[in-house]
């Protein structure tokens, strides 16, 4: 390799915040036209690398090369400036824009000093054909869907002609197919000689589009190794161990039923659901995205409206949409959205997991803080919970940590029927076993677990029966036994009603 096609070098980078060393001599080269994946579990320290390439944090110590010359990136327009494009996992656009300002936000093309709204929006309307999205650039953000904002990301870097392009889990929220439209986009800007940096948990990705990996294991830099790497040795280096399960299922004596939904309707949106879910069992719930999958749990959960049906908890009536009535009854709900429903990010890991216990530790008005702080500690402890201390933010906890926070104020309340919704989405391999560890735990003590994931390979392995969804009705349920992906998969692209209609009519 020539010095000409080296985009990007880090050289023995070190960075650290009060009380914990982020990243310790870390090293990382890109070069022109090559996707590098950059591996680790969650709190390795890839967050941390990248916010440094973007101009969010400056390093203690190392440097970094851009076309061979060391450069100092002192924020966004630096790194701008140099040629990097950023794609984070939460999304960085303004809700009450439209796509094109989104796009082009202080970048705006002109004419005779006012803003060319006719130019920028025919400019965003290439980029999304780019990307293959059908969204009108005039469109607001805030009327989208997460698939959607993560392409109008992609469209918005490219609108940068950057040479290195650095994205931070950019398949983590989208369907299969949707991924299969961003792999051409990256293959096709790798052949324009775009260097790629790409963040993935999803180890199938790797090979499928990567051309070399670099591992990073608390803080620094494990191993350095070629794309087709076998998994086994990825997370050998990721987890300093070699996961012999990757869903360590055990099964639980089943008991009564301590949830039964029937005929949960609402217009528009799901008909006629029914199902139960019974104490000791894992109940995974399959569907393509716009299924309906989670619309339902909500309704279960209160959150939201249903127009007939029931729902009961151990045999008792469940009042609807009343959130209060189904913490009391011992429904807890763990939502796909953790940072934006499940914790307040600029609490404390002890203020989080007493969220939900908060009420009943309340007499007289004056909380017992001190039966609190030893039940949050008990049961940080207990989780394994990676953190400097209880007092610190959740916000600056790694997704999997974070998860196990808003698992275990569940855990405190003492649950019956506890219902996730993509558990382990943007988690990291190590992570994910360590939750899975927790939904047998629950189930060996009694739980009832819902579970709704779009990772098939999860849905199959950690579910005792799997109910699928197709167009918001229930198409079908298989027991583990006879659930495999081709199965799920022809219940999901189903038409419900007309094969019912069909059924009826023989």
């Amino acid at each position: 390799m020539s010095d000409q096609d080296e985009l990007l070098r880090i050289e023995g980078i070190r960075k650290t915040f009060p009380g914990v060393v982020a990243l310790d001599g870390v090293d990382f080269s890109l070069r022109r036209g090559e996707v590098h994946v950059l591996l680790g579990e969650n709190g390795a320290g890839k967050s941390t690398l990248i916010k440094m390439l973007s101009g969010a944090y400056t390093p203690d110590a190392g440097r970094i090369l851009v076309g061979g010359e060391e450069v100092r990136i002192h924020g966004a327009q630096d790194s701008e400036r140099l040629g990097i494009a950023t794609i984070y996992q939460e999304f960085n656009l303004v809700p009450d824009l439209t796509v094109a300002e989104n796009i082009f936000l202080g970048r705006q093309p002109r004419r005779f000093g006012m803003i060319d709204r006719k130019r920028m929006e025919a400019d965003a309307e290439v980029l999304l054909k780019r990307v293959g999205v059908d969204v009108s650039p005039r469109a607001r953000v805030r009327e989208l869907g997460i698939a959607r904002l993560q392409m109008v990301e992609i469209a918005k870097a490219l609108s940068l002609d950057a040479r290195v392009l650095i994205m931070d889990e950019p398949t983590a929220v989208l369907t299969s197919e949707e991924v299969d439209r961003l792999f051409v986009i990256v293959r096709q800007l790798r052949e324009e000689g775009v260097g790629i940096v790409f963040i993935t948990h999803h180890l199938e990705e790797i090979a499928a589009l990567g051309d070399r990996v670099t591992v990073i294991r608390d803080g620094r830099s494990v191993g350095r190794v070629p794309a087709a790497t076998p998994q086994a040795e990825l997370v050998r280096l990721m987890v300093g161990r070699s996961i012999e399960q990757q869903y360590p299922r055990e099964r639980a004596d089943r008991g009564g039923a301590l949830l039964s939904v029937e005929g949960l309707t609402r217009d528009g949106v799901f008909h006629d659901v029914s199902f139960e879910v019974h104490a000791g069992e894992v109940v995974g719930i399959a569907g393509l995205v716009g299924a309906g999958r989670t619309e339902v749990v909500r309704a279960v959960f209160g959150a939201d409206r249903y127009d007939a049906g029931a729902v009961r908890v151990a045999g008792a009536a469940l009042k609807g949409h009343d959130v209060n009535a189904a913490m009391a009854a011992g429904v807890g709900l763990i939502p796909e959205d953790r940072k934006g429903q499940g914790l307040v990010l600029d609490q404390s890991v002890e203020e989080n997991l007493g969220l939900v216990t908060m009420r009943a530790a309340t007499r007289a008005g004056l909380v017992d803080l001190g039966g609190q702080r030893e039940a949050a500690a008990r049961m940080a402890g207990q989780l394994g919970v990676r953190m400097a201390g209880l007092g610190q933010h959740v916000r600056t906890l790694s997704g999997g940590n974070q998860q196990k926070v808003v698992i275990g104020k569940w855990l405190l309340a003492n649950t019956k029927v506890l219902i996730l919704d993509e558990p382990t989405r943007g988690i990291d391999v190590g992570a994910k076993v360590e939750i899975y560890q927790l939904i047998n735990e629950l189930t060996a003590a009694g739980t009832a677990v819902l579970m709704i994931s779009s990772d098939l390979p999860e849905v199959l392995g950690m579910s005792d029966r799997v109910l699928v969804m197709a167009q918001g009705r229930i198409a079908g349920e298989l027991p583990a036994d006879e659930a495999t992906q081709d199965s799920v998969m022809a219940l999901a692209v189903s038409n419900p009603t007309t094969d019912k209609e069909a059924a009826r009519g023989h």
